[in-house]
């Protein structure tokens, strides 16, 4: 069988190798000029390429259609992907959340290796390819057009990504072929991406890293999403590990959204109430400000103390039982009302894409036209931070280039 792939990311590029393992004759169009492209800057170059769990906590990482992917995961899991690594003498690491990476923490290293399975299984990889379009006669497919040039075959698997970090290709090119073939598109929307407030004097903060604080998403009183780790104060709001995940999962939500900062999330009230009083009984006449000591972060103490409406310049054994414990509120709920999420461009992941109800997860095949496939972020599903995406990519690849 002749098959086309159209994106040389993980996704393509695991179902161009499976395809040409089972003895296809197979064509990788990359329209860049080099391959695995976005995998560069993944995991900040380190290339965080699967997270070592199993199925079900794997589908519990999933944000978007979960259920669908159940069939990908269970063909081709966490575990083939490290034994892969392992079989293509990858060394790889595990660190902590089970996030795997490369024991080199070079992205590069991951790349060569997919590169040097395309080339041991012959797999013919032409980069600098523009896809103008894809044939079809009769609801089957019968070719690919890309340079000007027709290509016969019998197969094809979009794999071209979605519109994040469109520097890399990612340009929803891949959307438009969909949409052309009579398949829907999901709203495209930023996934894994950092969080805008409507404070602006949060800018103050920026850089600010924190570990082990929680961040809450509330509406209306009622919690919608939580995360519990490591976050990074910017110019415009927040990013770090819990952000991106916190993002993925309202993306899609409406209304007025608060973000509430849990900076001692492992204390209650009473028990931080009984600290920040000792600090207190140590210096009765100090100033409020000058006498809190290290009870959170020095950078955030003026915020905490603005928030919490006590007067900085107040001495100690003025502060009454009720500012007291108005602070250690302040500090267990510093809240901000989100303004919206940075844009798809920046984010690291796009939720969004072919409809899943329109596609078969048995195989990725369309269920509208005979020989077209779909694999990685182009289909609408994504997941949270820590590996899960790359290893959606990988495992709806190997679906796509397999014989199912």
């Amino acid at each position: 069988m002749k098959v086309i792939v159209i994106g040389a990311g993980p996704a393509g590029m695991m179902a161009a190798i499976t395809a040409a393992k089972l003895g296809d004759e197979v064509i990788l169009l990359e329209r860049n000029d080099k391959l695995g492209k976005k995998l560069y800057i993944t995991g900040k170059g380190r290339c965080n390429i699967t997270n070592d769990c199993d199925n079900r906590e794997f589908i519990a990482s999933v944000v978007t259609n979960p259920k669908f992917l159940m069939s990908a995961i269970s063909k081709f899991s966490t575990a083939d992907t490290m034994n892969l690594c392992r079989e293509n003498r990858l060394k790889i690491k595990v660190e902590r959340g089970g996030r795997v990476f490369p024991e080199s923490d070079k992205a590069n290293d991951v790349i060569r290796m997919f590169e040097d399975m395309l080339f041991d299984n012959g797999v013919r990889v032409m980069v600098g390819a523009r896809v103008d379009n894809i044939l079809t006669e009769d609801g089957k497919i019968t070719g690919v057009k890309a340079n000007g040039k027709t290509f016969d075959c019998e197969k094809v698997i979009i794999a071209t990504g979605g519109k994040s970090y469109p520097a890399t290709g990612s340009t929803g090119d891949g959307y438009e072929f969909a949409r052309r073939l009579g398949h829907n598109i999901t709203p495209i929307l930023p996934a894994l991406v950092g969080v805008n407030f409507k404070d602006e004097s949060v800018s103050e903060l920026a850089g600010l890293s924190l570990k082990n604080v929680s961040a809450t998403v509330m509406r209306d009183g009622k919690v919608l999403a939580s995360e519990f780790g490591e976050m990074l104060f910017t110019h415009t709001g927040v990013s770090g590990p819990i952000i991106l995940s916190l993002s993925s999962k309202i993306n899609k939500l409406q209304g007025k959204l608060n973000m509430i900062i849990d900076l001692k999330p492992s204390l209650s009230e009473e028990t931080l109430g009984a600290r920040l009083l000792r600090d207190f009984d140590a210096n009765v006449n100090k100033e409020f400000r000058n006498a809190i000591g290290d009870i959170t972060v020095k950078a955030l103490i003026p915020i905490i103390i603005q928030k919490s409406g006590i007067d900085q310049y107040k001495k100690v054994h003025q502060i009454t039982r009720e500012e007291r414990i108005k602070f250690v509120h302040a500090i267990k709920n510093l809240t901000y009302e989100i303004k919206d999420l940075c844009g798809v461009a920046s984010a690291i992941v796009t939720a969004g894409g072919v409809d899943t109800r329109q596609i078969s997860p048995r195989d990725m095949q369309s269920k509208l036209v005979s020989g077209l496939h779909f694999c990685g972020e182009v289909i609408d599903v994504d997941a949270v931070t820590g590996g899960f995406n790359i290893q959606i990519a990988l495992s709806t690849g190997y679906l796509a280039g397999g014989h199912n």
